[in-house]
């Protein structure tokens, strides 16, 4: 006979009084007995959230518990994986029903929801694991860095890469002077592998059996259901995605953060790729991410540089010029992303997660030894998730996480302030005279105020800095 978790120990309670009950059962926040497995809620189970549940649970110390989907379709291979888990379409009544039956939250959402989901959960003393990127705007990366501080919970974003050797091998040949003062990164992808820079459907299917989407909208704005949007195709669309930034930039600008101690950006400035239509005419799809891009990030001197870093991020197949120490039928990062370092003494790349780095030319990799300082993670990229699990179950502050939001938080933002500058450089305005549109972002540097997180001298950017969410949706601060 099935019984719930609450129930069999209400019950197990009251027939022995030497009945230990676990203190996460009795509703204290963050307390977890060091015996105990960590009881998880999944938000958003299918696809990549399917693959974090399967991470966590062959941990060896989680238990799937409860999981949550608006989607019975995506949701239906991890309904078969925890039988035993309860299911719930809204994670509003999960949380409202079962805050005191669960210790951990995994959100795996699309973007425009991941900021709503977390704070909730942190509120409740909820540790968080959450999909890059972390958030889908400026404002509520920032609001979700100082709650996980404030609710002192385990937080975790979702780019394994920060657990892997590959960013600590770069980290220790940079500290040991092997390349001298970087002050200049490149980096690169294929991404995206979705359609951008296309019109939004005019045809209005009906809404799949199975699919609740008004809840899979959450914070956007309502607008009638099209196909091919779900599973990934969202991820083209303003409304709901970041773009080839949200994708890759939390796997691939990690390092660059880590080994350059870099935080917040001064400056941004972008160019982006543009579709034309059968008669020569710029196709303007400002709701669409556009098909390729270009950002320039300048970030201040840090404890690690001796002057400021111009960080170079290109998308949708554009690469940087081939570096003179690479040979002409060497493998350019991992020939679809990577990472170069430029420095005054040498330069270094690595692949997509920091994966395989390399010192260039590739003959000094033979040549140089640096001792290894930094303590790797059990497992490198793939002991990410058991690193969240355990960190959790020892509690806040015990143990050291890869990806916490004091990381992930000012991580999201540099890639998110890209993303102000890729939006404004394709926005349309009406030209003064009144004759056809021209784009003044394209050509414009935005600088910005860190502290009020506002762009000075282009406002326009700013309607992105924080987005309006649709009525009756709240981030709760």
């Amino acid at each position: 006979m099935s019984v719930s978790r609450r129930s069999f120990l209400e019950k197990s309670a009251l027939a022995s009084s030497f009945f230990i009950v676990p203190r996460h059962v009795l509703g204290g926040k963050g307390f977890l007995a060091p015996s105990d497995k960590l009881i998880v809620a999944g938000i958003g189970v299918g696809g990549k959230g399917k693959s974090d549940l399967r991470k966590f649970y062959e941990s060896g110390k989680a238990e799937i518990a409860f999981l949550c989907d608006v989607d019975d379709r995506q949701a239906k291979d991890s309904v078969a994986a925890y039988p035993k888990a309860k299911y719930y379409k809204d994670w509003r009544k999960l949380m409202e029903v079962e805050s005191k039956n669960f210790d951990a939250v995994s959100v795996s959402t699309p973007d425009h929801n991941h900021a709503v989901q977390a704070m909730a959960a942190m509120q409740l003393g909820k540790h968080v694991y959450v999909q890059k990127p972390m958030t889908h705007d400026i404002y509520e990366a920032r609001m979700l860095t100082a709650a996980a501080d404030k609710y002192k919970v385990v937080t975790q974003m979702g780019n394994q890469g920060s657990s892997g050797d590959g960013v600590r091998q770069l980290v220790e040949w940079y500290d040991a002077g092997i390349i001298g003062d970087v002050h200049t990164v490149q980096i690169w992808t294929n991404r995206p592998i979705w359609p951008q820079g296309i019109p939004w459907s005019k045809a209005k299917p009906p809404v799949p059996s199975g699919l609740d989407w008004d809840l899979w909208l959450g914070t956007a704005p309502y607008k009638d259901y099209v196909d091919n949007l779900i599973p990934g195709s969202w991820r083209g669309w303003w409304d709901y995605g970041t773009g080839a930034l949200g994708d890759l930039g939390c796997h691939l600008m990690e390092a660059p953060f880590r080994v350059l101690g870099l935080k917040y950006a001064s400056d941004v400035q972008a160019s982006v790729g543009s579709v034309f239509t059968a008669f020569g005419q710029r196709g303007v799809f400002p709701d669409s991410c556009p098909p390729s891009s270009h950002a320039t990030l300048t970030f201040p001197k840090t404890k690690k540089t001796k002057g400021p870093v111009t960080m170079h991020w290109m998308d949708g197949g554009i690469k940087p010029e081939r570096p003179k120490e690479l040979g002409p039928d060497e493998m350019f990062g991992d020939g679809n992303s990577g990472i170069l370092f430029i420095g005054t003494k040498g330069k270094m790349m690595a692949s997509e997660y920091a994966a395989n780095p390399r010192l260039l030319p590739l003959s000094r990799n033979e040549e140089v030894k640096v001792k290894q300082k930094l303590e790797r993670v059990p497992g490198s990229a793939e002991g990410h998730y058991a690193q969240w699990v355990e960190g959790a179950i020892a509690g806040y502050g015990n143990k050291q996480m890869s990806s916490p939001f004091e990381l992930a938080g000012p991580l999201t933002e540099a890639i998110l302030m890209a993303n102000l500058a890729i939006r404004v450089a394709d926005m349309p305005f009406p030209r003064p005279t009144g004759k056809g549109m021209h784009y003044p972002g394209s050509n414009t540097k935005l600088l910005w105020d860190n502290e009020n997180m506002r762009v000075t001298n282009f406002d326009a950017a700013n309607q992105f800095v924080k987005r309006t969410y649709r009525e009756g949706w709240s981030l709760g601060v």
